[in-house]
């Protein structure tokens, strides 16, 4: 069976004080949309976890020290078509160095 993915859900956690700016960069980039909806989105509250080393410049934190901070885990579809601009658009808008960013292909219903 052959599935043609069209949408992808991009997966990315940031402190809980920058949320709602990469959330606006984000939907204005494109993402977000369902139907005759725009600006559709999911946050979840979690912890985050992350070591710096030597070489990092941490937003949070220090280097060589086990931070856990409190963030949001925000979650939108997205056309393929829109990815790089919108991933493009987080790293720049994203407070962290190296944010994680998922890009999860998602199967459109008709395809079952």
């Amino acid at each position: 069976m052959y599935f043609n993915i069209s949408r992808v859900m991009i997966i990315v956690t940031v402190p809980k004080e920058n949320t709602e700016e990469v959330r606006m960069a984000i939907c204005n980039e494109g993402a977000g949309v369902i139907g005759n909806y725009s600006h559709c989105s999911v946050s979840t509250k979690c912890i985050g976890t992350f070591k710096p080393n030597d070489d990092a410049n941490p937003y949070i934190g220090e280097n060589n020290k086990l931070e856990f901070v409190e963030e949001d885990k925000l979650e939108i579809n997205c056309e393929v078509d829109k990815v790089k601009g919108v991933v493009s658009k987080i790293r720049e808008v994203h407070p962290y160095e190296e944010p994680l960013i998922n890009i999860i292909p998602l199967l459109d219903e008709n395809n079952f």
